[in-house]
């Protein structure tokens, strides 16, 4: 680590730390698309990790949502029909690729595709 990025971290906070190292995680193993940049209506490829997960009914169907952060924004997911699905938890990194839209002024992605990615340090 040279002068500048000790002196750098040093006057950054955690925050801003974190939100480096989601980015450059989600650059490695992205396509190149991130969260921030997300062109609504059109597919997206994305990687990031999900900082929370709710039951939330959309129109009378059961819906799990969960909010991807790669460190430049937030993409909403919906699974709509799913209560629960089996890793997709709070602090689990994921890639997922759907169809981008905006609901409520936030960018969403409805049933999109996903792989579950190793946490840091498996």
């Amino acid at each position: 680590m040279s002068i500048v990025d000790a002196v750098r971290r040093a006057l950054v906070s955690a925050e801003e730390i974190a939100a480096d190292e989601e980015r450059a995680d989600a650059a490695e193993h992205g396509r190149g698309q991130t969260c921030g940049a997300i062109r609504m209506r059109q597919q997206a490829q994305l990687s990031g990790v999900i900082r929370s997960v709710v039951l939330r009914p959309h129109q009378g169907v059961p819906a799990l949502e969960a909010e991807l952060y790669d460190g430049s924004g937030v993409v909403r997911l919906v699974w709509l029909g799913r209560r629960k699905i089996a890793g997709i938890e709070p602090g689990r990194r994921l890639r997922v690729e759907g169809f981008a839209s905006a609901v409520g002024g936030r960018p969403t992605m409805f049933n999109p595709r996903y792989e579950l990615r190793a946490r840091p340090g498996e």
